[in-house]
């Protein structure tokens, strides 16, 4: 009730500041939340209502199932995750789930390590743009994507015996044959999906910039910053980025813009951030959870662990690639094609290895078939 009366105090005191932040959540959705996860949730949907996930089930039954103790049929999930960035891995998971393709533990199972960010913000926006290095952009994707590796295997046996609570109904074996849908339905249907989920996210997007804006204004974020800072002897300025890393992704990593002696404490800082994925994208995720009676701690606890693993591993590799020397010229100049690619290039560069990699398993699949 205090929080909600201080709210309420905050945007009374400070409305035109409000509604600027407002805008600028609302310009966001245009330019960056609509054009790159609208197709990626059409996406996942067609290859769930299709049965696309079916087949790359088959193929990647043998490697799920080892280590991550998951179907094949996740691997849909954990793939289209990396690729289209927060939230699509979570999105897909449950909606293998509703469809009955996988079982509660496994959904628990997946949530903890297939909602991961994509590679054209990690080398776009945090390594092109924040850091102006390709190379710290591939090292932060090679440990997200590491991590999210760990953290599924970690993960492998949670909820072993114990399914239970609501069930969606048509259970069904993941190597068994679907039932045909006409594609014009299934798009219809993934569409009509995809919007109201985009819309869901764009509504927690806009209310976490405001929500920033006035922890700033009312000064709760600074005195905060100050007060762990004279605990832990780190930055102010540090931990006011951690702080905003920690409520909201993009804000935070933007913020990390640093000297180049300060470089391995914010790449580390970045790392941590992109891995955790901030209350704002936890919201959304959990907006999936909330209606399909899964539980939101192992996502939680993935998503927490994801971060303190990625940062880890960001320290033990920077301490080989020491990003000052002269060798990491070559590193930059191995992907200075995708570090300057804009976002929409970055964007469609994601989507079409996305359709290439599920092409491909399609046509395996059909080939075995026959």
């Amino acid at each position: 009730m205090l929080g909600l009366a201080a709210a309420l105090v905050s945007l009374a005191v400070f409305p035109r500041e409000s509604v600027a932040a407002g805008k600028s959540g609302v310009q966001i959705c245009l330019d960056v939340i609509v054009p790159s996860l609208m197709p990626f949730f059409v996406l996942s949907s067609l290859v769930v209502e299709l049965g696309i996930a079916d087949k790359l089930g088959r193929l990647f039954a043998p490697i799920t199932r080892k280590l991550f103790n998951v179907s094949g049929i996740c691997s849909a999930a954990f793939v289209l995750g990396l690729i289209g960035g927060y939230p699509v891995g979570a999105k897909t998971a449950i909606q293998l789930y509703k469809s009955g393709q996988i079982s509660k533990a496994e959904t628990e199972r997946l949530l903890s390590f297939c909602n991961n960010s994509g590679p054209a913000f990690i080398l776009g926006v945090v390594g092109a743009r924040v850091f102006g290095s390709g190379g710290i952009g591939i090292l932060l994707c090679l440990a997200h994507a590491s991590a999210s590796v760990f953290i599924g295997i970690l993960f492998r046996n949670w909820g072993k015996g114990k399914i239970r609570g609501r069930q969606f109904a048509a259970q069904r074996d993941p190597d068994s044959e679907s039932a045909p849908v006409r594609f014009s339905s299934a798009f219809i249907t993934s569409v009509k999906f995809s919007v109201r989920s985009v819309l869901n996210i764009c509504g927690f997007v806009i209310f976490f910039t405001v929500f920033i804006r006035l922890l700033f204004l009312s000064g709760v974020i600074p005195n905060a910053a100050q007060v762990i800072s004279s605990i832990t002897g780190a930055s102010v300025t540090q931990v006011q980025n951690l702080i905003i890393g920690f409520i909201e992704l993009t804000g935070g990593v933007n913020a990390l813009g640093t000297t180049l002696a300060e470089r391995g404490g914010s790449v580390k800082m970045a790392a941590f951030m992109l891995g955790w994925a901030g209350l704002s994208i936890h919201c959304q995720a959990l907006s999936f959870i909330a209606d399909s009676g899964i539980r939101g701690f192992t996502y939680i606890a993935g998503k927490f662990l994801h971060g303190l693993l990625s940062a880890g591993i960001v320290a033990v590799l920077f301490k080989f690639l020491p990003f000052r020397e002269p060798a990491a010229a070559y590193y930059t100049q191995q992907i200075s094609g995708i570090a300057t690619l804009g976002f929409n290039r970055a964007v469609l560069l994601s989507t079409l290895c996305c359709l290439a990699i599920f092409l491909i398993a399609w046509i395996t699949a059909q080939r075995k078939r026959g």
